[in-house]
């Protein structure tokens, strides 16, 4: 479950970069750059196919706009919030699974989030 908390801080702070950077914040185009930008990355990792990532994509993005939803809503306890991302991530678990997704390819999506996230935190903490 941590893993996905993390995975989703990932995509907001992806989602947030591609808005400052994009044609007024459009989440159509948003979404467009973040598949061109990490789609090819994600399918040769994981060995999942374009259609799987597309899915898993779209998945994330989601998820991350329902925990931005939840981060900015005031009237929440932080023990609120708190359950309602862990609830964001049984349901987000459960999609990828949907998609049909085998555990291990599960466990490869999450690694390569991980690591990509990771990296983004690098290249930040250097500039």
């Amino acid at each position: 479950m941590k893993k996905l908390l993390f995975l989703a801080t990932f995509f907001l702070a992806i989602i947030t970069a591609s808005a400052q950077g994009g044609p007024g914040g459009d989440p159509a185009t948003m979404r467009q750059r973040m598949k061109e930008r990490f789609k090819p990355q994600l399918v040769e990792k994981t060995k999942i196919t374009d259609e799987q990532a597309d899915k898993v994509l779209d998945i994330y993005m989601e998820t991350q706009r329902q925990r931005r939803d939840i981060r900015m809503d005031q009237s929440l306890s932080e023990e609120d919030k708190t359950k309602k991302n862990a609830a964001l991530d049984e349901d987000m678990s459960k999609k990828l699974k949907a998609i049909p997704l085998k555990d291990e390819e599960v466990k490869s999506v999450v690694s390569f989030f991980e690591e990509a996230r990771k990296n983004m935190q690098q290249r930040r903490d250097n500039n």
